[in-house]
């Protein structure tokens, strides 16, 4: 059985896009390092191009939240950010946004960057299709018929053709959707927050985006401990640097690698992914995270052995759009 996450938005707060100036800038060096590397031919670009991880010439990408996860049986969704619009597009070519369809979109939280995209979300607009909303939050339907509604947006919520429906959930109290369970567990957020435990057929998924990680100890975490346990892959947020979170970025309700690196090495979760790029973070920016995140990896590393420790290694990267992570595949 299979399980894969697909990542169609991983930038906080709103869109974000590097400037034409710098996107010149940027394919210029990549020019330049196709001959400082020794090739020469067209037939050699896409070799050339292979060499290179995807974020190192195409960036981390440009879309707010928005995550597929997709089992043998049934695809959820979490978030309706900027990224849904790619996201909608792409069921109506497969054949998931057509008449007829069950379609489960789980909602973190209300702010902006995670509504961005749900009016463009396209199967919302073709008949005999039933759009089913989940949320702790009591303000589910109020938010997506503001959403739809003039003058935010032309078509008003009574004019959808879809059948569009929603559903409470309960804090902490697991719901099934065909082979999949979904657990909703609050978050470190201003205003409130829950990520989502995902599990099916013995993988699990842990999404943890929109948190400060104020809560770090078990003790502290308490009945929200579990979506931290027993997890493959977990999605953490990674907006700030450890310096602004403690100093100018604290009560934000953002976190910095190095916390879900901690939670990781504590709880034994050996895959971890690190999304919710600050929308002005460009490229080099956001390399430059990455070097801190290793910097204090190995860090942690170095002074468990020195202390006789023995800190379980931990996968990590940091998310970029279009990113898929099969759960059932995983070094």
């Amino acid at each position: 059985m299979s399980l894969k996450i697909k990542y169609w938005g991983v930038r906080g707060s709103l869109p974000s896009s590097p400037s034409p100036e710098q996107w010149v800038n940027d394919i210029e060096q990549v020019l330049k390092n196709f001959f400082i590397k020794g090739y020469k031919e067209p037939s050699q670009i896409r070799e050339f191009l292979d060499s290179y991880k995807i974020p190192q010439i195409g960036g981390f990408g440009t879309h707010t939240t928005c995550v597929e996860v997709q089992s043998p049986n049934v695809q959820i969704i979490i978030d309706g950010g900027s990224g849904l619009r790619n996201l909608g597009e792409a069921m109506m070519k497969n054949g998931l946004g057509r008449s007829g369809a069950q379609i489960h979109i789980f909602m973190t939280h209300f702010h902006w960057d995670h509504l961005l995209g749900l009016p463009f979300f396209v199967p919302h607009f073709v008949k005999g299709n039933t759009i089913n909303y989940y949320a702790v939050q009591p303000e589910l339907e109020k938010v997506v018929k503001i959403k739809f509604s003039k003058p935010l947006f032309p078509v008003p919520f009574e004019a959808l053709p879809s059948t569009i429906k929603f559903h409470s959930l309960k804090p902490r109290e697991t719901v099934k959707i065909n082979d999949l369970s979904i657990t909703p567990y609050q978050l470190d957020h201003p205003d409130p927050c829950w990520g989502y435990r995902i599990e099916a057929g013995g993988r699990v998924y842990s999404h943890c985006v929109d948190t400060e990680g104020t809560r770090n100890t078990r003790e502290a975490m308490g009945p929200d401990l579990p979506l931290y346990q027993g997890v493959d892959v977990m999605c953490y947020d990674a907006q700030y640097t450890l310096p602004e979170l403690a100093q100018e970025k604290a009560n934000w309700g953002h976190s910095a690698a190095q916390i879900g690196l901690d939670i990781a090495f504590r709880e034994g979760i050996k895959h971890l992914l690190f999304a919710h790029h600050d929308p002005g973070a460009t490229t080099q920016q956001i390399y430059r995270l990455k070097q801190q995140t290793r910097e204090y990896y190995d860090w942690r590393l170095k002074t468990s052995q020195n202390n006789h420790g023995a800190l379980p290694h931990v996968k990590w990267k940091y998310a970029f759009d279009g990113l898929v992570v099969d759960l059932t595949n995983l070094e």
